[in-house]
């Protein structure tokens, strides 16, 4: 694929984005799209977001359960950017106008407190760099029209991040067993999915290694400070306008997020 239409590619999501609006799957217009061409789409729709004044707070982990693997046909997961105009306070109010076609998934967040460099990084030194730990909610997004996405979609829609939400409880990592605490998520007051750490990757550690490890091979570092969400611990659920989500992680505490 060459440069000139990985560009036009990736200001074709940057618009559709910014305008609220849909495009009809890249895979289905250029069926020669690989995941490293994705991967260049998603860099070129990042650096018009950052031209606008944006800036990166962190990264997000996406495809880290089995079920979404075979959705996809592939096996392995996808990141993508987290941006300072992405974040929403526990319990804020998000406005549906500002979205697509939103749906809701719960995670774990992993805040850093020290830089990490990879490929050789491990579990160990994940938990060691990490700051701690909160249940959050990730509100994905497609650009795509109908969520009728293939991997290289997903991946040059910047994994289809839309927002992300942070408890307001913080947690060492280091003292509790990330991959068998249990998640229970509700919408408006109902129970509509539960999950456990173990969802992500067989624990979320090990999805943020993952992350590290394949950033280093293409010479991108994780800085202090940064932001990782970690993966969905249960299926993601649509959200519209007066919807309530909550969700609650065994040892993390809880987090919420109503739209508007």
């Amino acid at each position: 694929m060459d440069a000139k239409l990985i560009e036009t590619l990736g200001d074709e999501l940057y618009h559709a984005m910014s305008t609220q609006t849909v495009v009809d799957p890249l895979t289905s217009r250029h069926p020669e799209i690989t995941i490293e061409n994705a991967y260049h789409i998603q860099q070129r729709m990042l650096s018009r977001r950052l031209r606008a004044g944006e800036r990166v707070v962190g990264k997000k982990i996406g495809v880290t359960s089995a079920a979404v693997m075979n959705m996809l046909g592939v096996y392995q997961p996808d990141f993508g950017y987290l941006l300072d105009g992405m974040i929403y306070n526990e319990g804020q109010s998000i406005d549906i106008a500002t979205l697509i076609q939103p749906k809701a998934e719960g995670e774990i967040a992993f805040i850093l407190k020290k830089d990490l460099m990879g490929p050789g990084v491990s579990n160990a030194d994940v938990l060691a760099a990490t700051e701690c730990v909160m249940p959050c909610f990730e509100i994905v997004d497609s650009r795509i029209r109908d969520w009728k996405i293939k991997i290289q979609d997903t991946v040059a829609d910047n994994a289809s991040c839309g927002v992300f939400v942070l408890g307001d409880r913080a947690v060492n990592p280091r003292h509790i067993d990330l991959s068998t605490c249990g998640m229970v998520l509700e919408k408006n007051g109902e129970i509509i999915g539960t999950g456990a750490g173990a969802a992500a990757l067989g624990s979320p550690v090990n999805a943020v290694t993952w992350l590290v490890n394949t950033l280093g091979r293409l010479g991108i570092g994780m800085k202090a400070g940064e932001v990782i969400l970690s993966g969905a611990l249960a299926a993601m659920s649509p959200a519209k306008a007066g919807d309530n989500f909550r969700v609650s992680i065994g040892g993390l505490g809880n987090c919420s997020v109503r739209f508007s």
